[in-house]
């Protein structure tokens, strides 16, 4: 029999945050989350989402072992802005059996039901900033930190229930090129001087800059990502957190922020060194040991991921992203990196795809969420 159990206690959230831990355990493609982070989402002092969310979570049992979890998040910035009635699941991740499936998503369903909700999608996180997607194609390849990874057979549980596809990603792997192609740095430089940008990135330390410059580059990322499937704004204490964040894994050298003769930010591009290696060996948790790891993967990276590049609206399609891919690309170079990896891009997002062709580049893996619609 399976037994459903909602987490309210620190004991069953500890197990909520380890059970991935032990679904994984021999897998060397899954990158565990922060451990801390995870004990903390249903804490409103370690996750400030929870200001414009309501969450609950679960585990599945059958014969008295934990098998499943998943996360139910009921994200009322994003219903307010998109008009819907929404519930997110998250967190989801089970043994391959079709009837825990089916009573861990049937526990997301009821709550959205209670709740006045109508439909029921995911995975998605709390924002864009968290894990979302279910990893479809690309199973035998490492994830990056901001990924899930996933079994195969997690899709066909998904679709068991009822579940049809919703929106769709890819992730590419980067030749590194031997060198800036001339053209690329003629471009950037004439961009450049067109319209009068500067690099903040090359004008004080990071410790510096995110304070003064941190808040509106994220607001900068709201108002260029408005449009893309399902996102939420990052708003008030999010913002700080993300910030505390950056400032810990950014190596400068891989980080572009381009600001206008208003000394506005117009542009921004963040590639951070893969930190996978060292969560891989620690379960996520933040050991001393797991620190000096983290330290020498910063700053002396052999992986990159990239994480983001935004152009404000008024700022797109004028090349400025050439002016970006131009600094950073030269120090990936000189600094002899070896791989360089995507993060998740929306297929429809073909503006966001088409900034990156400066570099030669495959598809490697594809993720999905999934959406039902309740009677």
């Amino acid at each position: 029999m399976i037994r459903i159990i909602e987490v309210k206690t620190p004991r069953r959230m500890r197990e909520f945050a380890r059970f991935p831990l032990r679904l994984y355990k021999n897998c060397p493609h899954y990158v565990p989350a922060l451990y801390a982070d995870e004990r903390g989402i249903l804490n409103p002092a370690k996750n400030p989402s929870l200001s414009a969310c309501e969450v609950k979570c679960w585990l599945a049992e059958k014969d008295g072992k934990v098998v499943g979890r998943v996360a139910a998040i009921l994200q009322k910035k994003y219903n307010e802005i998109a008009g819907r009635r929404c519930m997110r699941f998250s967190r989801f991740d089970c043994i391959d059996d079709e009837e825990v499936a089916a009573s861990l998503l049937g526990a997301v369903e009821a709550f959205a039901r209670a709740s006045g909700m109508d439909t029921v999608h995911g995975p998605w996180g709390f924002n864009d900033q968290d894990r979302e997607g279910l990893l479809t194609v690309g199973f035998d390849r490492r994830a990056t930190y901001a990924t899930n990874y996933n079994y195969p057979y997690y899709e066909r549980l998904v679709r068991a229930c009822g579940y049809t596809d919703e929106s769709e990603w890819v992730e590419y792997d980067f030749k590194v090129p031997e060198e800036v192609d001339g053209r690329i740095a003629t471009v950037a430089e004439f961009v450049r001087r067109k319209l009068g940008l500067q690099e903040i990135a090359e004008t004080a330390p990071m410790r510096k800059l995110i304070p003064v410059y941190g808040p509106k580059a994220l607001a900068m990322v709201n108002e260029a990502y408005a449009g893309l499937d399902c996102y939420v704004p990052v708003e008030g204490k999010v913002v700080d957190q993300i910030l505390r964040q950056f400032a810990t894994v950014i190596n400068p050298r891989y980080f572009s922020m381009l600001a206008d003769k208003n000394g506005e930010v117009a542009a921004m591009a963040v590639m951070l060194p893969s930190i996978c290696g060292p969560l891989q060996k620690s379960g996520g948790r933040m050991t001393p040991l797991t620190l000096l790891r983290l330290m020498k993967a910063i700053s002396s990276p052999k992986e990159l991921e990239m994480v983001l590049i935004a152009v404000r609206p008024d700022y797109q399609k004028r090349g400025v992203n050439s002016v970006m891919m131009a600094r950073i690309l030269r120090n990936i170079i000189d600094d002899k990196i070896e791989k360089v990896e995507s993060n998740p891009e929306l297929v429809t997002n073909i503006a966001v795809q088409e900034q990156w062709n400066v570099l030669e580049r495959e598809i490697v893996k594809r993720r999905k969420t999934f959406v039902k619609t309740l009677a």
